[in-house]
């Protein structure tokens, strides 16, 4: 494979910079080696946001760690670039090498978002691959995919070969090591296909082939019923996860861009799992069990990390992070040992519930970075319908100790249109942010001091799969709107700034979340129509959408607004995330009553990944 040229283009860019590929801490290997298996790891959507994504950085250690195999980065190029791309016949190529991913063993996308969708099929054709997974033959890689998206890939099935459950780091090796010794054979020359490789990687733990299944469906739309098309496939692919995190892989030398990332900091994964068991939450579901990292081992990718990045910021990461049995010791270690070195830590989104203004007051010494909090619901009774578990009080005390110490503003999180939610429900949202700046006065002896603000975002709910919620419909885009306007005109304050997501976007992702395989032809469709970079608001069309689903004779309110019955069949019910069905249908029933479940932490709840073989024995 030649190396494409792009010196000519990259001028005429806008940041070029997102496609040398030389960055610090960069892999290479000598490409001449006619035995080196190609692996393009591709994420679907811009540099700064694919640079910024952990998950990819820890494939891109791992795998090239093995020999005989070479991972390259691929981003979506921006629309500038790929014009001039296209222009020139430049075909999509790895950042490493600079050579075209067409020739590529394998060509992987991490799926985390839905509306990343049509950037995949745009890559495909950049790349002059066939899209359509029956189109492809012997000189075309086999597509991968995986992420979060993956637990309910059949809206992409139609396009994708193999797909990987869970977490990737041995599961991808396994696949990248059956190849090898598969490719050594000279399938093709002796008679083999595609299908062969395929049915060879089937059982393996993790692995999910969607042409080795079938779905029959009902005359009213819904899943009738999965049929195994090849007998060695299983009945439940099952996902798969690291159970010892102090042994998985981790990069200690990550890659350092040229230009501006989204997080643009050392990122530090405390452990994977939750235990608060929040219903609207599929991270929280299919990420269990919980397992954390030990205090030494996190002291030693955090020492290596700053030797050989030179960032001056380290974020500690997981979904709860101060859940974490020993946040208290490890950001006592980070304060000492970097804060001298002018090296900030800083904390995602915090739990009102377990706030610790220690913490806070350690980690601001090098720099007061912003304070997060998520109530997610505006009133206690909504806050226990979704299984929150904080209350107005913990809020009080939170921004409370947060103001004495110097704090001038905070930043609430909600989510509108959840289940049983009421207007009611939308006022206690301006009665938080009003009671915020009440506090503020109270700290402050009756004054609103210099740059104090209060901001309040709200996104809207999506019922994603395996989740409590999977069974409730999402609000209309009407029903939505008149909530947004309702809270733009009770937050009408000078010093509340309300920030809402478009919920155009979200009608789309309630509709390829719980989607079935008939939705590839939609995708396919606007694809074919010009759609790409869906999930930026400036590049998203619903009434292109729309059309295409019209076209295709499906509905919108079908997959988004529906509320499902406990019997129905969804697209995805054959993959086993380890978390039991008769669990999550008894969390919704809970929820209906406006009941909490307490947290794992303190006692099972019969989630059913503690007896599952995927977890047994880990909780």
């Amino acid at each position: 494979m030649e190396k494409v040229n792009i010196k000519r283009i990259l001028k005429k860019v806008e940041k070029p910079a997102r496609y040398l590929g030389n960055e610090l801490n960069t892999i290479h290997k000598d490409t001449s080696n006619e035995n080196l298996i190609r692996y393009a790891h591709c994420f679907p959507d811009i540099y700064e946001v694919g640079m910024s994504h952990l998950g990819s950085h820890i494939l891109y250690n791992c795998i090239n760690k093995e020999e005989d195999v070479f991972c390259e980065r691929v981003y979506t190029p921006g629309v500038d670039m790929e014009e001039k791309m296209r222009e020139n016949n430049i075909p999509l190529f790895g950042l490493e090498s600079r050579e075209a991913i067409t020739n590529f063993d394998f060509v992987t996308f991490s799926l985390q978002y839905e509306m990343c969708y049509t950037n995949i099929l745009n890559m495909l054709d950049l790349a002059r691959i066939p899209m359509l997974a029956k189109d492809r033959g012997e000189k075309d890689p086999f597509i991968l995919v995986g992420g979060s998206c993956a637990y309910n890939v059949e809206p992409l099935a139609d396009f994708v070969d193999i797909v990987v459950l869970g977490e990737g780091e041995y599961m991808n090796l396994d696949v990248i090591r059956a190849y090898k010794e598969w490719i050594k054979s000279n399938p093709y020359e002796n008679g083999q296909t595609r299908v062969d490789f395929l049915k060879k990687i089937a059982t393996i733990d993790g692995v999910y082939i969607p042409s080795f299944y079938e779905f029959e469906y009902n005359e009213d739309g819904t899943v009738k019923k999965l049929n195994k098309l090849v007998d060695i496939a299983p009945d439940r692919p099952r996902k798969r996860i690291v159970e010892n995190m102090d042994l998985a892989e981790y990069p200690e030398k990550m890659i350092v861009p040229f230009i501006e990332t989204v997080h643009d900091r050392i990122v530090l994964e405390l452990f994977r799992g939750c235990t608060r068991g929040c219903r609207f939450c599929q991270a929280g579901m299919i990420y269990r069990p919980i397992r954390e990292k030990s205090l030494e081992r996190l002291k030693e990718i955090v020492d290596n990390m700053v030797k050989n990045t030179g960032y001056d910021e380290i974020s500690l990461s997981s979904l709860s992070t101060s859940d974490y049995s020993k946040i208290q010791e490890i950001t006592d270690f980070l304060v000492e040992e970097y804060a001298p070195q002018n090296i900030g830590v800083s904390l995602p989104s915090l739990r009102l519930d377990n706030f610790s203004m220690e913490i806070a007051e350690k980690i601001q010494q090098v720099r007061k970075t912003g304070l997060t909090f998520a109530p997610e619901a505006g009133t206690q009774r909504l806050r226990d319908v979704i299984n929150k578990g904080v209350t107005e009080e913990d809020l009080r005390n939170a921004v409370g100790k947060a103001f004495e110490m110097g704090w001038n503003s905070v930043k609430l999180y909600f989510m509108i249109g959840l289940p049983t939610e009421t207007y009611e429900d939308l006022d206690g949202i301006r009665d938080l942010a009003y009671e915020v700046i009440d506090i503020y006065r109270e700290v402050h002896g009756g004054k609103l001091r210099g740059k104090f603000g209060v901001t309040v975002s709200t996104s809207t709910f999506v019922p994603k799969p395996f989740t409590p919620f999977q069974w409730h419909g999402q609000d209309t885009q009407d029903e939505i709107k008149a909530k947004q306007k309702h809270l733009i005109g009770r937050l009408r304050n000078g010093n509340i700034k309300y920030n809402y997501h478009d919920s155009k976007t979200s009608l789309m992702e309630a509709v390829f979340a719980r989607g079935d395989r008939r939705l590839g032809a939609v995708l396919l469709e606007v694809f074919k129509n010009g759609a790409k970079f869906d999930g930026w608001s400036e590049h998203f069309d619903l009434d292109r959408w729309l059309n295409a689903m019209e076209k295709e004779g499906l509905d919108p309110s079908f997959y988004a607004h529906r509320e499902r019955s406990y019997d129905e069949v969804f697209p995805w019910d054959h993959i086993d995330v380890g978390v039991t069905k008769e669990f999550l249908i008894r969390e919704n029933e809970t929820a209906r009553n406006d009941k909490i479940t307490k947290d794992c932490r303190h006692g099972c709840n019969g989630c059913g990944i503690n007896t599952n073989d995927i977890g047994r024995g880990l909780c």
